[in-house]
């Protein structure tokens, strides 16, 4: 009988915090930038210079540890993590080892056999280091420090997970946090979301984990669900030959879909770590984590809550809608213009994600403003325009924000309901299209329909369908 096994998965996520300016000193965060332009003394490691803590760092990592059910460590400090690096300028990372600023929290994920939740082992603040770049003409490396000390929390969860599945699940409602406090864009390719791996395998029904290796370089949803399955399947391969997993850090390959060992964790050098002598430790009084407790915005499970009762609409359009912040934020601010939650529900859920997968884009880049769109919808519903026009206004709303009354007055858009200009042109099509005529009046309702659209179309799709189908009817029946 064939060995059935189960992956035990554990995630170390680190999310760049959005704060305008670096962790320890007062550097641009902003991503691009011509390299080493964002830098200083204190980002660049240069003897003497000293860091000074951004309190906005403190109270994103707050506003995290909470929405994540952590306890808050009110007295928590930073420590030095020493290693040597070219991307690392002081040859130390602040860090926190000792103290992380919180521990033991849990977040709930949807699996396909119900809830679950994925504790959280601790979250710390540290510094991003700086960045590598690698030109293989010339067989040289330069480093870009416009990245170092931007301020980083990183989340490290319990061994929880069993599945690719499960891992997504996790990092999507993590993601969704974050973009919902405000505390970061969770933008994987900008490198502002990032995840490294631990995984091992054992077999069912024992307790003791295997040995785990640890997959770095993961910067899509879609690198990491292959990276597991690889993973997994290498360590069954291996333990099926009856040879051992080596404790190891891996690298993976997207393009080549191949992790490989990249250092051996036995021989990894200690860190040495110690307490960071330049900056004081951190006292977090009862009152501060209330103030921040205050702020926190409702998160997605409330919001989802309050569409049901508030604005009646479907379950799967509140969960589509509210996956994303941006999404939400648009859908109630149209509402709150047009007081219209099913319409503006079903022109975000149909033609905006019609036109943001054709443009390639995110719901974090729609440029849009709800008072145009609240304007569209009150278009449509006055009889001003119908909807086939109005999915062609909404393309140019979509992709320049015109305003959609004025668009519609200068080009002429506005619906035709003059019945003597509609019956003349009824009436050229009905000669025009003896067939047509016969196969209605033979009972083929398909007919009525071909009618209509050369109607429509000699209305340069002006008329209003439901006068246009009322006419034809009638003057077929003469």
């Amino acid at each position: 009988m064939t060995k059935q096994y189960e992956t035990v998965i554990g995630l170390e996520v680190h999310i760049e915090l959005a704060t305008k300016t670096k962790i320890f000193c007062g550097c641009s965060t902003e991503f691009g930038g011509a390299p080493n332009t964002h830098t200083c003394p204190v980002c660049t490691g240069m003897p003497g210079s000293l860091p000074v803590l951004n309190k906005q760092v403190v109270e994103y990592a707050m506003a995290l540890g909470l929405a994540a059910n952590c306890k808050i460590t009110q007295v928590c400090k930073f420590d030095r993590k020493n290693y040597f690096y070219p991307d690392n300028p002081q040859n130390y990372q602040i860090s926190q080892l000792y103290l992380p600023i919180a521990r033991d929290g849990y977040v709930e994920i949807e699996t396909g056999t119900g809830k679950k939740k994925v504790r959280i082992h601790e979250m710390h603040m540290e510094e991003d280091a700086g960045k590598l770049v690698h030109d293989e003409w010339d067989d040289t490396s330069m480093v870009d420090y416009n990245r170092s000390g931007v301020p980083l929390v990183e989340i490290v969860s319990e061994p929880d997970m069993r599945s690719a599945d499960e891992v997504i699940a996790y990092l999507e409602k993590l993601r969704m946090i974050a973009q919902y406090l405000g505390v970061s864009d969770c933008k994987l390719q900008e490198g502002s979301m990032r995840a490294d791996v631990n995984l091992s395998v054992r077999e069912v029904g024992t307790e003791e984990f295997g040995t785990r290796t640890e997959m770095k370089n993961l910067n899509s949803f879609k690198a990491i669900a292959h990276a597991i399955e690889g993973e997994k399947e290498r360590q069954i391969e291996l333990l099926e030959a009856g040879k051992e997993v080596v404790q190891e850090t891996r690298r993976w390959d997207d393009n080549k879909e191949h992790s490989y060992a990249m250092r051996s964790k036995e021989d990894a050098q200690d860190y040495r770590y110690f307490p960071e002598p330049d900056l004081v430790p951190i006292v977090i009084s009862d009152e501060w984590i209330a103030q921040v407790k205050a702020r926190q915005p409702e998160l997605r499970t409330e919001k989802l809550e309050r569409y049901k009762k508030e604005f009646d609409i479907p379950q799967y359009d509140a969960e589509i809608i509210t996956e994303s912040k941006k999404m939400a934020d648009l859908f109630e601010a149209t509402t709150e213009i047009c007081g219209k939650p099913k319409k503006v529900a079903n022109w975000l859920m149909v033609e905006t994600f019609r036109l943001m997968k054709d443009h390639g884009m995110e719901a974090d880049d729609l440029k849009f403003s709800p008072a145009n769109l609240a304007k569209l919808i009150d278009l449509v519903d006055a009889g001003t325009i119908n909807s086939s026009v109005a999915k062609k206004v909404f393309e140019k709303v979509f992709e320049e924000d015109v305003d959609p009354e004025k668009y519609v007055e200068e080009n002429g858009l506005k619906m035709v309901n003059d019945e003597g200009a509609l019956r003349e042109t009824i009436e050229k099509v009905i000669e025009a299209n003896p067939q047509a005529v016969a196969d209605y009046k033979g009972g083929k309702e398909k007919a009525l329909g071909a009618l209509m659209g050369q109607t429509m179309r000699a209305m340069k799709g002006k008329a209003n369908p439901g006068i246009v189908s009322q006419m034809l009817k009638e003057m077929l029946q003469e």
